[in-house]
């Protein structure tokens, strides 16, 4: 009973500092290890159409793709890739996600729903529809039409 006393008693310590710090956090970029630096530039670039931009410096090694709302994804060339899994992913969201989707068929760029249909959307608890599609290095990326 005092150990179950003990951890309420840190648990709620702990929820009541994280209510009182409001940092205002926003995202500034994800940063991603890949194994050819050029193929997965070309599907960042053409495939996602993100825009690419100054590096600010770094070795040619690492390229800088933006996002509309100035989020940021640096592509770091390197020899050790992580192993991806669907559950640890990048989202994005689109207001033409039909469109995309068409566009993925046309360039035969396979994509699935969350349970693993080919081609096929699927509709989230909240209302948002979304598909997932793998990039080069099999970093999984969901793409949503959730336009807050």
């Amino acid at each position: 009973m005092k150990k179950i006393l003990i951890i309420l008693i840190a648990f709620l310590g702990y929820n009541s500092s994280a209510q009182t710090n409001t940092f205002s956090f926003s995202k500034d970029h994800d940063a991603l290890l890949v194994e050819d630096l050029s193929r997965s530039a070309k599907f960042y670039s053409e495939v996602l159409g993100l825009e690419e931009i100054d590096n600010g410096g770094l070795p040619a090694s690492i390229r800088w793709f933006q996002l509309k709302d100035s989020v940021q994804i640096h592509l770091i060339e390197s020899e050790e890739v992580p192993a991806s899994h669907k559950g640890v992913h990048m989202s994005l969201n689109t207001s033409e996600l039909d469109k995309f989707m068409k566009f993925l068929q046309e360039h035969n760029i396979a994509f699935e729903n969350w349970p693993g249909e080919s081609k096929k959307t699927n509709t989230r608890p909240d209302g948002i529809k979304q598909i997932y599609l793998r990039d080069p290095d099999g970093y999984w990326i969901e793409i949503n039409d959730n336009m807050l």
